[in-house]
């Protein structure tokens, strides 16, 4: 292993020079965002003389951590800290000139609470050694980064993603990226932000492509849930609702609150109080209504937004057995309870049932709700953006992974966050990509193709169709990938009157 340097506009970086990958981790894409910058829009961090060691990943954003329950299936973020707005770049080809190599900019999950872009399972050395340069990074989370403020600042942490892109634009060149030729993927919380830069003016012209995997563009927040999930905040910890007050309130505490919240909207079911929350784990959204998200992606997309972004999308076929079954869920759900959670959604309830049934005769309550779940949350919102994308003439790409995780005894399904390992290369807790390496190369030929060319035509898988007109939806598993047409197509019906 040897060093290797590399000039960025704010001074040079010293990183990692391994195997023919280069790695430069930890740095900082923006000022740290506390002291006088705290609950503020991202400012330029301080150049800095001499060379830089980008060794070691930086800080983590301060957050809570997982619920007891997710020990093993879930990686915590590592050491968390104020210096928390940095990100980490794997090249094959660092001080490469003329023309770049595609850029790959990863924006993690973790309901808009958790995660880091420095986990183990992100790292990008392998997609770097498929031919791109890949990107990682940490945002702000929880109500730093994502409340509505009382003095109307909102979606800080979406604004620390377009910091971080601008950093991207201006410096990528010098580790052998075309800054013309950037795809921005994501899973979940990191999906959903994604989606959300594709409807946001000051995000226009910073990528050309995204993948969007587990979310969409729905799942916002109104002004008017924000503000109640703000006052409820801060009556947990116990301050005056001012930014003031708040921004005295120590990080750890307010992801404290923040998680005792996520506890009683997790037990709600009505939508009339917690929005897009209710009945899940999310507490802070995305807030739509604003100055720096004027409406709903979904909305804006059926608008035209993004139309020449180029998108691929989709779910894992049982995202939401992820909390159903390590959480316990299971025990508490009857008929009674799915019932009135599909009232709440505005189903008519029995005949939703039947629906929902038919496709699963051996299901009982729980396991239809975790359905129900997962086209809610997931499924529905991706085929909705990618029917508003269509009637402007833009093609998306549809995938459901379907490979079971072995975690739990197979207990979990295809479930939420199954497909990470096999789209970085890497192990993670739910999939062991060596057990399945084939799965692996195709995924990674599919996400690298796109990201070259806009077509998810390489990874060893049959013709891959945009999904509409056909509806037709690539399905990725270990043994035999195939396009399938309009699948689940009862279910999407039945939610077809509810937009």
């Amino acid at each position: 292993m040897s060093n290797v340097t590399v000039g960025t506009r704010h001074g040079r970086v010293r990183g990692h020079l391994h195997d023919g990958i280069a790695s430069f981790l930890g740095i900082p894409y923006a000022a740290p965002p506390f002291g006088v910058n705290r609950m503020r829009p991202p400012r330029p961090s301080e150049p800095w003389g001499g060379v830089r060691d980008a060794l070691v990943h930086g800080p983590s954003a301060p957050q809570p951590g997982y619920a007891p329950a997710m020990a093993g299936l879930l990686t915590e973020a590592g050491p968390q800290g104020e210096d928390c707005l940095n990100l980490n770049v794997w090249t094959p080809s660092p001080h490469q000139s003329g023309e770049g190599l595609p850029v790959m900019v990863w924006i993690h999950g973790g309901a808009f609470r958790n995660g880091s872009g420095s986990l183990p399972t992100y790292d990008g050395s392998v997609l770097a050694r498929d031919g791109v340069v890949c990107v990682t990074l940490n945002y702000r989370l929880g109500a730093e980064g994502f409340l509505l403020l009382p003095d109307g600042t909102a979606n800080l942490g979406l604004l620390d993603q377009i910091a971080a892109l601008e950093w991207v634009r201006d410096n990528i060149a010098a580790f052998g990226g075309d800054p013309g030729n950037v795809t921005v993927f994501g899973q979940s919380a990191g999906a959903i932000s994604i989606t959300a830069l594709m409807a946001m003016p000051r995000a226009e012209g910073l990528f050309r492509r995204a993948i969007t995997q587990s979310g969409a563009g729905h799942h916002t927040h109104t002004p008017e849930t924000a503000r109640r999930i703000t006052e409820r905040l801060a009556a947990l910890v116990g301050a005056a609702c001012t930014v003031e007050a708040l921004a005295a309130v120590p990080p750890q505490d307010l992801a404290a609150a923040n998680s005792r919240l996520a506890q009683e909207i997790a037990r709600s079911t009505d939508p009339g109080q917690w929005g897009e929350s209710a009945g899940g784990g999310t507490t802070v959204l995305p807030v739509a209504g604003t100055a720096t998200l004027p409406e709903r992606p979904v909305d804006a997309v059926a608008a035209g937004a993004g139309h020449r972004l180029d998108l691929l999308t989709g779910v894992t076929a049982e995202e939401f057995r992820l909390f159903l079954v390590p959480l316990g869920m299971a025990d508490r759900i009857d008929d009674g309870f799915l019932h009135g959670f599909l009232t709440a959604l505005g189903l008519e309830p029995v005949a939703a049932r039947a629906v929902y049934a038919e496709a699963r005769p051996q299901a009982g309550a729980a396991d239809l709700f975790s359905a129900v779940m997962t086209d809610h949350g997931y499924r529905l919102p991706a085929v909705r953006i990618a029917e508003a994308r269509a009637a402007h003439g833009a093609d998306t790409y549809f995938y459901e992974f379907t490979q079971p995780s072995p975690a739990l005894d197979g207990s979990l399904g295809a479930c939420h966050m199954a497909e990470l390992g096999p789209v970085f290369g890497n192990h993670d807790p739910l999939m062991d990509t060596s057990a399945h390496p084939l799965l692996s190369e195709r995924i990674r030929g599919a996400w690298t193709s796109f990201a070259r060319h806009g077509r998810p035509t390489d990874g060893h898988l049959p013709p891959w169709p945009a999904y509409l007109p056909g509806r037709s939806v690539m399905f990725l598993d270990a043994t035999a990938p195939a396009v399938h047409q309009d699948p689940a197509r009862p279910e999407r019906l039945l939610w077809d009157g509810l937009r």
